[in-house]
């Protein structure tokens, strides 16, 4: 597809890139929507700029984001909130207070074996993890190089679609309590 730099050409090609973000139901990378569009990686960086800055109107009910080191399009919070009943995924369900317990010790903690979790939690972790993994917002990573070698856990491409995250270091900041109950654990 040819390119020019005329403004009427690109916007085509801003139209194009929405699209696709809006066609594709998991993130793609800045590679990837080049290659689907045929467009030069540098006018889909530039056409992602002209997105973000669209979608962050008011009268927008979506907006770009960068989710697992890829964009797409997603619902704002504020609008979702109000539609989640009906259109969220059936699949998604919520997790329980004792998953996302231990969740959030799998993502603060990664890599973490079960008894590094259950150090933390106080009570076993079997069902907890079976259930993360199974969701596969969890999985093994490795093996701790102690006795007995068990099993690190770490999370997933999923975790961070779940959680509308780019990568592990966009998750809230803990507190010194929280920080220093994680780090007992070790």
């Amino acid at each position: 597809m040819p390119q020019d730099n005329n403004e009427n050409n690109f916007e085509k090609e801003i139209a194009l890139v929405e699209t696709v973000l809006f066609l594709e139901s998991e993130p793609r990378s800045i590679s990837s929507i080049s290659h689907i569009s045929h467009l030069q990686e540098e006018i889909v960086s530039n056409a992602i700029e002209n997105l973000k800055q669209k979608y962050r109107a008011k009268n927008s009910g979506i907006q770009l984001d960068e989710i697992a080191g890829g964009w797409m399009l997603v619902p704002k919070k504020e609008t979702w909130e109000l539609v989640r009943e009906r259109y969220g995924n059936k699949n998604e369900g919520k997790l329980s207070k004792a998953a996302l317990e231990t969740l959030s010790i799998i993502a603060y903690s990664q890599p973490v074996t079960r008894a590094e979790i259950e150090a933390v939690r106080g009570v076993s972790a079997d069902n907890m993890i079976r259930l993360l993994i199974e969701r596969k917002l969890i999985c093994e990573v490795g093996k701790k190089d102690i006795p007995g070698h068990p099993t690190e856990f770490g999370t997933t491409d999923e975790f961070l679609k779940y959680f509308h995250l780019n990568s592990i270091a966009d998750l809230p900041k803990l507190d010194e309590a929280e920080e220093e109950r994680f780090t007992l654990a070790r």
